[in-house]
């Protein structure tokens, strides 16, 4: 599903546009981020924040809704979720039905989500993006043209110790892309796994896929490829929340037509 939708991205304008924005999850860390970001884009304007944990708040001068509900009293035309997959689970739907459109960096959703926002958002659009940073969408795509050319690849991820779902979303992005660049991996020589998990999450087309949690870390990841007599390594780190918010700023200027689409990649025309 990683490519669903992105017809409805392309014809999409680049020119910058105003827009009344939105964003739900406003108390958490990347969602507190976001409202900065969007305060700071000369093109975008803060209408409405939300987050049950913070309901009742004063942020920027607005005060903190408890959910979706109060947002659309603002009448947004864009919301940034950046909550939970439960949580987002029941957001999006709302949201398409209203017709507002949704840029979504909530992590944990799955095949059968983006199924669901496919077949709802007929009057808006919805771009969940795995990963904002720009530097991590072009190591997906990097990683998706070196498949075919290699026999053997493994994914590594770190996060910080407050991320809840294993592998993350953008490890996830990434095996999927690899998986459907190329079905042709050599089988895995392990026999005995000594610890059960050593060898990492069987992905798509049994790409391992390997996931960490450690204090300092904030968000990174490298693709391992190997063929005979040579190596591959693509990385990519981000050292703080703020590199994501070009790529959020660029998601909500520019998310326009109906349906759904996984990525910035239409976005950036990569």
């Amino acid at each position: 599903m990683l490519g669903a939708g992105a017809a409805s991205l392309a014809g999409m304008s680049r020119e910058t546009q105003n827009r009344r924005i939105a964003v739900l999850g406003a108390a958490g860390r990347m969602g507190a981020t976001a409202v900065e970001a969007v305060q700071a884009a000369e093109s975008l304007e803060l209408v409405a924040v939300a987050d049950p944990q913070a309901a009742g708040q004063s942020l920027h001068g607005l005060a903190m809704g408890a959910g979706v509900e109060d947002l659309l009293a603002a009448s947004p035309q864009v919301v940034i979720d950046f909550t939970v997959a439960k949580a987002a689970r029941i957001n999006l739907p709302v949201l398409a039905n209203a017709g507002v459109h949704a840029v979504v960096g909530t992590s944990g959703l799955n095949d059968e989500d983006f199924v669901s926002f496919a077949e709802v958002f007929n009057q808006s659009a919805c771009l969940v993006v795995p990963n904002f940073a720009l530097g991590a969408v072009l190591m997906m795509r990097f990683a998706e043209m070196a498949a075919p050319w290699f026999d053997t690849a493994e994914i590594i991820e770190f996060h910080h110790d407050a991320k809840i779902d294993a592998p993350s979303g953008t490890a996830m992005a990434t095996v999927d892309r690899m998986a459907a660049a190329s079905a042709d991996w050599a089988e895995d020589p392990t026999e005995v796994e000594v610890l059960p998990g050593a060898r990492g999450g069987l992905g798509p087309a049994d790409i391992r896929v390997h996931a960490v949690r450690m204090r300092g870390m904030v968000a990174h990841q490298e693709v391992l490829l190997g063929a005979t007599g040579q190596s591959l390594s693509i990385r990519h780190d981000t050292t703080d929340r703020s590199s994501f918010m070009p790529g959020m700023v660029l998601a909500a200027q520019q998310v326009e037509g109906t349906g759904l689409t996984v990525g910035l990649d239409a976005l950036l025309g990569i």
